[in-house]
């Protein structure tokens, strides 16, 4: 009855309505006994129900078992009192990836056990065992449950997806950030993706018929950014380069870009991800004075739009601003951020604060 199905006895492989044991010909429906601590409770939900002759209500054992609770709740149970912290995962393909707090590291065993016997559709447990490579945004894993290889296939944004987990940047708690940038463009815009990984700001662009320069460093995000263009069928509008940023500003995206702004039937926008949190601001560096002496191109083109992203243990708007402005060239030193090299910045600038990575950790675009 849908009336209580907000009393309901909901457990792990446990079904809430059930046959009698007494009677086949009768339905007995499991109540919460946390919520419903009399008859009294849901009398007014049962209306005219109870009034019937083969409508009663009583009390009964059940043994519950380690198959009927959910991970959490046995985590919460068998760890030491306010140890919290395991709660918290991220699922790529069939591995579940951990971020475990030095505390939780001596449990690190069990909970491995406890997620890869409680969440479906997973293989295998692993647990960051240290930050990311700033140069090739990959990190060290140590495997805490399961068996198998790290190569995962994912979908996101209408795209798959392939890649070795373990020598790659992945996150898919950026699935919005991708959509949001990707949704600003139109068909016949450029994206220039300096940091672009396995392609989830580049393969989406290119889908959307937009024309795509996408570099990554790392050899084997390189590698799987070119089979993944391959398998979504982009690879005529996205071109891949595996640069070091710095260089690919100063020589491909600078090359290209005076191509697009010559064009006079170019009429599309154009776009710069820069998506590497750590460092991307310090690429910035890259555009000053990257037109200086270009002469064939009118003074009156339609900047790009650069979306750069970074950490920063300050929330306040003008920490963010004047790392912008300091690598840009117009401050000598952070201090100077309160001045007018961060207003004129902040003319230009629209700050958005992505979801916290760590406490005392905010990434900003």
């Amino acid at each position: 009855m849908k009336c209580l199905k907000k009393y309901l006895l909901k457990l792990e492989k446990s079904k809430p309505v059930r046959t009698a044991a007494d009677d086949a010909d009768k339905k007995e429906i499991l109540l919460n006994p946390i919520l419903v601590k009399s008859f009294e409770v849901i009398k007014k939900e049962l209306g005219e129900v109870i009034g019937k002759d083969d409508t009663t209500f009583g009390y009964t054992q059940i043994t519950l078992g380690y198959e009927n609770w959910k991970a959490e709740d046995i985590l919460k149970a068998v760890l030491p009192a306010n140890q919290e912290g395991a709660q918290s995962f991220s699922i790529v393909g069939h591995i579940l990836h951990l971020n475990l707090r030095e505390h939780l590291l001596p449990y690190k065993t069990l909970i491995g056990e406890v997620y890869l016997d409680k969440v479906p559709n997973i293989s295998m447990v692993v647990n960051k065992v240290n930050t990311i490579d700033s140069t090739y945004r990959n990190f060290q894993m140590e495997i805490l449950g399961g068996t198998g290889d790290t190569l995962v296939t994912v979908k996101e944004n209408g795209c798959s997806f392939t890649m070795d987990f373990a020598r790659v940047y992945w996150n898919p708690r950026l699935s919005t950030e991708h959509s949001r940038v990707v949704g600003k463009l139109q068909h016949g815009d450029v994206l220039y993706d300096v940091m672009a990984g396995v392609g989830p700001f580049a393969v989406p662009a290119g889908r959307k018929k937009c024309y795509v320069l996408a570099n990554d460093l790392n050899p084997d995000s390189f590698d799987a950014l070119v089979k993944n263009c391959t398998k979504n069928k982009v690879v005529e509008r996205v071109k891949c380069f595996n640069m070091d940023g710095h260089d690919f500003i100063q020589t491909t995206l600078k090359a290209d870009l005076i191509q697009r702004w010559k064009d006079p039937y170019f009429v599309g926008g154009v776009h710069i991800t820069m998506n590497l949190p750590a460092l991307a601001v310090t690429f910035l560096s890259s555009f000053q004075g990257l037109m200086s002496g270009v002469q064939e191109v009118s003074q009156d083109v339609e900047l790009p739009v650069v979306h750069v992203y970074m950490f920063t243990k300050e929330t306040a708007d003008d920490v963010a601003i004047g790392q912008v402005a300091e690598n840009l060239g117009y401050l000598s030193k952070p201090s100077e951020a309160a001045g007018g090299a961060v207003r004129a910045t902040r003319s230009g600038a629209t700050l958005l604060n992505m979801a916290p990575k760590a406490p005392g950790k905010e990434e900003i675009c």
